[in-house]
């Protein structure tokens, strides 16, 4: 499914999603793995995370704490932000295009 390029966060999802789908472990695809259930009953093909990650927000803390120092909780609060605004618009989104089907 096409994910539209007006939406928050678009990109960080995009990529994250890439990210899996070639067992790549970024902060992209730990992101994407936090919501993986929601993001899947969206409609959205969501690889999964590769098995030696278990617990991808945890990771995800980690990995921003390695460059950001004291900046890793702003970050990953910032992430968790970009994830949620895309989550809602995209329900949003698939909201609207069912709509549109029934009217049409």
């Amino acid at each position: 499914m096409k994910i539209p390029h007006d939406l928050p966060g678009h990109d960080l999802v995009e990529k994250g999603i890439r990210d899996l789908s070639q067992k790549s472990v970024s902060n992209e695809a730990l992101l994407v793995s936090i919501a993986s259930f929601k993001l899947r009953n969206l409609g959205l093909t969501i690889p999964e995370l590769p098995d030696r990650i278990s617990d991808p927000e945890i990771s995800l803390y980690r990995s921003l704490a390695l460059t950001r120092e004291n900046g890793a909780h702003s970050a990953y609060n910032s992430l968790i932000r970009q994830l949620v605004s895309f989550s809602r618009a995209f329900a949003i989104h698939q909201r609207n295009v069912a709509l549109d089907s029934v009217k049409g």
